[in-house]
Order: C-alpha cells, then structure tokens, then sequence
C-alpha cells in the first residue's frame, strides 16, 4: 500500500492508490460555530485536505449543528428532510433538515432540529453549566450524520473523522446498529482527540439518551454510564491526538486524564500530528484588522501596529516597557491563574499586561481587579473579539501561553508568524512547536519553562524581557527566526492525515 511520498522538499506531490471520501463530524467548524482551537482545525484541515492532490475526490465534507448562533446564507447548495431514529421521539423516529452550503474548499453539512440546537449556548446556558440532554443532542447530530451518508450510495463514505467526545456516539452506533449496512459498515473510523479533559461522560440514568441500556448488547449490565471519548478511542481503526509530545504525555496519567489505558492499547494506531497553521487566514502582510501591514522582511508596520494597541487599551504608547499579552479561556488549565499571581513581579519590573478572555469568575474578577487599580499598566477585554485578538497578536512584545497541559495550540503559532515571541510552558504542543531560546541560543524561536509556578513564570518573562531590552543582532534573529517557522498545513499535517486515513482504511476492509 503506498503512503504519500514528497518527491522533494517543499514540493506539494502524492501517491496515492485511492481516493477517499472524507466526512467530518464536528461540533465546531470555523467560522459557523467556534468556542476554542477545535473550530479551527475542522475548517483548516478540511480546506486543506482538498488541496493534497489524490488524497480525496474533492468530496471532504463537515457535518456540524445548526446552532442558533450559526449564520446561513440565503442561497444553500441543497436542503432535504430526513427521518433518523431517535431513542426519545414517542415513535423512534424524529425528522430534520440537512442543509448543505458550499465552504471555502469543502462542503459543510447543517444538522438543523431546533428542538436540539436552537438554543441560547452550544453545550450549555451562558452560566457555564451542561444542557442536561447533551448526550441525546449529540447522539441525534451523530445518527443524523450518518443516516444521511448511507442515503448517498453513488459515492460511499470511506472515512468517519471524529472529533472529541461530541462524535462519540458514531462510533458507537456504526458498531453497534450499522456494522453490516453496506455504506457505513466499510466506513473506517479516525478518532482525533483535541482535549482529554473532557470525556462527554453519560451517566447510567441518562444512557436512555443515547438509546442504550446496561446489559443491552453493547454495555455490560453492571455499566454506571458510557464516557463517550472512550468509545470513540476504543471502536476507531486510528486514533491521534494533535501534537507528538501530547501523545506521548497522554500514555502515562495524570496526562491521559483517566485513558492512558485506551490509548496504550492502541499500540502503533495511537499517533500524535501536530496542528496547522492556515497561512493565508494568519498573515500580518495581508492582515486588514492590523493598523499596518508588515513582513519578515520590513517589520515598520509592527511599531505602529504596537502603538494602534496601546493606545487602544489606554496605555502610553512612547513606553518602551515590554507589553505581555494573553488571549483564552479564562481557565486555570491555560495556566491564567499563573499569571494573575505573577503580575505583580512583572509590573514592578516595569512590565505592562494585555488580557482578552472570559470564563473562571474568580481570575476574571482577578484581572478585572487589577485593571482598574492600574488601568495603565494592565488591560482586561473580557470576551472574545477576533479583531482585537489580532491586535494584540502584532502589537504586544511577548505573547504568552503557561498552560497547564495543551494538546497543541495555535496561539503560539500565530504569535510567532507575527514577529511576537512566545513565553510558554514546556508542555505538550507547546515544546514541539517553540524553540527554546534560553536553552537553545542562537537557534530558539521563544522562551520556555518547566514547573506551572508563578514564579517560574516570571523568571522566563524576565529573561525574556532583558533580551529584548539589549536588542540588536540576537534579538533581531530570534524574531527572524520564529517568523520563518512553518506550520503550513499542506506541506506537513495534512498529507500526514491523508496517510493516517489510508492506513485506517486497510485496517477496516482487512
């Protein structure tokens, strides 16, 4: 069987012995419905699956829910109701509307049911709890993913890509209800695994969601729930998580967060590719939300870029001091906590803080808290605002990521192709992604530390800092260094999942 093959570096040629149709089931896809980094894989790695020449018929395609935040266009490429089985609807049986709309290089496919998604919030009301029926939500969208698939004969589906627990529920039921259905029974299925963290964990009261009962056939009768990432692990032909050092942190706990055990048993079908960046969305040469343009090669446009933010956010842009930035979930996990306690050793130093970000009601108000006794020195956008996030990836000195784990990330990515260099944690696809400059001289792209400690921290922003206060030669390479990394998804990832997928396949029709 042939894997894809480069003829020579930088050269985009393949291989292949088939094409594969490829059908994503996904509970984000950029820029329908995004909470986090899952949303932008979806859309980055489907639009650049059509592009490895071979490895797909052009037939990639995502299956998302319409959720009542999901804008649709007047003109769809096509709408059609259809009759899927559902373990809650007085007769099995439930109808909804697919809605196909033409995306940047693939097809996205609508699972419209307003009963399950035209609601105020994704997985849950704004207070950040759970909608109690996820596990039935996303056990319909899945059954409905499905049930439309095996209704399109003419060209059957070879690969299920799965991504975390919200797809679960089809791996379960392609094993349990549809491994003889001609369509679905050949269909070989990836499991990517984006945060172990959560497991979409269905308790034994609620299995009636999914339509399965403890000693039904496909749960033991002792069963106290179903964790849905498991499933979706144990039943794939390949599974991979989206970096090599997460995948390696993953087989041993606490990094596996209770399925180290899942995927140690998966031997050499446990993989880890690192993410992509797409190239032409994060550009600071063709970026319109910038003050300036500005490359590698001519890096004006970044000081007026670093002045349009400070002004923006009230801070005295004639101040040389270095300007920290950092964008996410408010959540201890992304290591904001670290931070918060951190802060003050780093104002005293002369430092200055830029915050975008919600969630933890304790480091917000933290942050909030700060800001308005120093309004200066530290800045709080608390939400998500992707025109701001852009300017504050140009405009700040150093971008920061101390998570506490994090399977990849694209922050640091972004932050590095923008001529700002990253102070991470050396975790997961962190330290496969940022070079190390205080370990590395002369060849980092960043800085990195170890222990998930305040003060470790703000050492390395320390070291950091002083480096950019001598400026010159070294620090000039440094961001040279870090704008020329690539990340580029066609030359790397995505041939590396099209691989994945042939493998999968051979495994299924074995």
């Amino acid at each position: 069987m042939n894997r894809f093959r480069a003829q020579r570096a930088g050269e985009r040629r393949y291989d292949w012995p088939m094409p594969l149709r490829i059908a994503m089931i996904a509970a984000e896809c950029e820029p329908w419905a995004k909470t986090g980094g899952l949303g932008d894989v979806v859309d980055a790695l489907s639009r650049s699956l059509g592009r490895v020449p071979g490895a797909t018929n052009g037939l990639v395609e995502v299956f998302l829910p319409r959720y009542r935040s999901v804008p649709v266009p007047a003109e769809v490429a096509g709408s059609r109701t259809i009759r899927v089985p559902d373990p809650l609807a007085p007769d099995g049986m439930t109808e909804l509307t697919i809605v196909d709309i033409a995306a940047n290089g693939y097809r996205l496919r609508l699972i419209d049911h307003p009963p399950a998604f035209d609601r105020d919030g994704m997985y849950g009301p704004p207070n950040g709890s759970d909608f109690s029926d996820n596990a039935w939500r996303f056990g319909l969208f899945c059954r409905a993913a499905l049930e439309t698939l095996r209704t399109e004969p003419e060209t059957p589906v070879d690969i299920l890509h799965l991504h975390d627990w919200h797809s679960g529920p089809a791996a379960i039921q392609r094993d349990a209800w549809l491994a003889d259905d001609p369509i679905l029974g050949r269909a070989a299925i990836v499991t990517t695994l984006h945060n172990l963290a959560y497991h979409g964990w269905t308790d034994r009261t609620d299995l009636r969601q999914l339509g399965l009962l403890p000693g039904g056939g496909v749960l033991p009768a002792a069963a106290d729930g179903v964790d849905l990432i498991r499933e979706a692990i144990i039943r794939a032909e390949m599974v991979n998580t989206v970096s090599p050092g997460f995948a390696r942190e993953a087989l041993v706990e606490p990094g596996g967060f209770g399925l180290s055990d899942a995927l140690a048993a998966k031997g050499d079908r446990f993989v880890g590719i690192l993410n992509g960046l797409d190239t032409t969305v994060w550009d600071p040469a063709t970026d319109a939300d910038l003050a300036t343009t500005y490359s590698a090669g001519d890096l004006i446009g970044k000081t007026a870029c670093r002045a349009d933010l400070l002004e923006r956010v009230g801070f005295d842009p004639a101040d040389r001091g270095a300007v920290l930035g950092m964008i996410g979930r408010l959540d201890p996990q992304k290591g904001f906590d670290l931070l918060h306690d951190a802060a003050p050793r780093l104002l005293a130093g002369g430092a200055r803080i830029v915050v975008e970000g919600s969630g933890h009601p304790e480091l917000a108000g933290g942050f909030r808290a700060m800001a308005a006794a120093d309004p200066d020195r530290v800045a709080l956008i608390e939400r998500f605002d992707r025109v701001m996030a852009r300017k504050i990836y140009a405009g700040v000195d150093f971008f920061l990521m101390p998570s506490r784990f994090e399977p990849c990330g694209t922050g640091q990515m972004i932050s590095l192709r923008y001529g700002t260099p990253p102070i991470v944690r050396r975790t997961g696809g962190l330290a496969d992604s940022v070079i190390d400059e205080l370990t590395r001289p002369g060849e980092g792209t960043g800085f990195a530390f170890d222990t998930a400690r305040p003060e470790s921290l703000a050492v390395a922003c320390t070291a950091a800092i002083k480096m950019r206060a001598a400026e010159g030669a070294p620090w000039d390479a440094l961001v040279a260094r870090g704008m020329a990394a690539d990340f580029d998804w066609d030359r790397d990832s995505a041939p590396r999942y099209a691989a994945l997928y042939e493998r999968a396949v051979a495994i299924r029709r074995a």
